[in-house]
This record gives structure tokens, C-alpha cells and sequence, in this order.
């Protein structure tokens, strides 16, 4: 009976694992994406921590790793800004703790020049349109993409005031 039951669990690990490999074959990812994705897959908690922790000792998991990849990307190829990063990786289960450190080797320059790249590239579609909805439409885009508005301030007047002779107001 005994043989029986470990065999089972044996056959329940194996099928975790191999899901688990599968989804991290295309990426990596954080260790409570990994628990939701074989819960969805009725793979008991218990095999999912065994495994996890398996994973996590031989370096295959790894939050604080996997959150510092993440700031990087999505700062220098989707050009988004730490508030927006930080809701993904609380919406992707990374402790606040590791989501603070991770962000924190994020510097201003770093997320000013993101602002700028994507504000430059939005500009394309904005140059036949009013200043003053030019300017109002590129902050709100640079708002959504998470930058702070210190840093859309800054890399609004720098790009629009390039581009444009704005009328002095009263």
C-alpha cells in the first residue's frame, strides 16, 4: 500500500513538474504565478511547494532575480515608468520588499530617458494637432505608462518646447 501511495505522489510530481518546466521554458517566472498556473492544473499545494522549493534551491525560481529583470525590461524596451512596474510585479505576486529593492536600482535618469524615448516616439502622431492638446494628450500617455509627474513634467517642456513657440500666458 505504502509503494502505491509513493509511486502516486512520485507520478503527481513528475506531472507538476513537467508543467512547470513547460511554462518556464517561455519565460521566467515568479514563484505565486508558478503556484496559480498548477492549481488551475489540480496539482495538489503540497506538490506545488515541494516542487517549488526544489526549484527554488537549484536556482530555477528566484523572485528577486525575476523581479530585477522585469524593472530592467520594461524600463529599456517597453519604456514604462516605476509606477506601472510596480503594479506588475505585485500583480505577478513579488513581495513588496523584493518589488522596493528591484525598483530602487531603477535611478531617475534611467526612467527619464525611457520618458523621453517614448515620448519622442509619440510625438510623431501629435504634430498636427493644437500645442496645447499636444501637450495635454502627451502627459496623459506618459501618465498612464506609469512615470511620475516630476519626470513628465521635465520631458513634456523639454520635447514640446523644442518643437514649439508657446505663446507666454498671463
Amino acid at each position: 500500500m505504502r509503494s502505491r501511495l509513493t509511486s502516486e505522489r512520485e507520478q503527481q510530481l513528475e506531472f507538476a513538474r513537467k508543467i512547470a518546466l513547460r511554462l518556464l521554458e517561455a519565460r521566467s517566472r515568479s514563484e505565486a504565478e508558478l503556484r496559480s498556473k498548477l492549481a488551475a492544473k489540480n496539482v495538489p499545494a503540497d506538490i506545488a511547494d515541494e516542487l517549488i522549493h526544489r526549484f527554488r534551491e537549484v536556482g530555477l525560481v528566484d523572485d528577486a532575480a525575476f523581479a530585477t529583470a522585469l524593472v530592467t525590461t520594461r524600463v529599456t524596451v517597453d519604456r514604462r515608468g516605476r509606477g506601472r512596474i510596480r503594479q506588475e510585479l505585485r500583480a505577478k505576486g513579488i513581495d513588496e520588499g523584493l518589488a522596493a529593492e528591484a525598483l530602487a536600482q531603477l535611478s531617475v535618469e534611467d526612467e527619464t530617458e525611457a520618458a523621453m524615448a517614448f515620448a519622442q516616439r509619440r510625438l510623431r502622431t501629435l504634430n498636427h494637432v493644437d500645442p496645447f492638446v499636444a501637450r495635454r494628450r502627451l502627459y496623459q500617455a506618459l501618465a498612464r505608462r506609469g512615470f511620475r509627474p516630476a519626470v513628465i513634467q521635465q520631458v513634456v517642456d523639454q520635447c514640446l518646447d523644442d518643437q514649439v513657440d508657446w505663446p507666454d500666458l498671463p
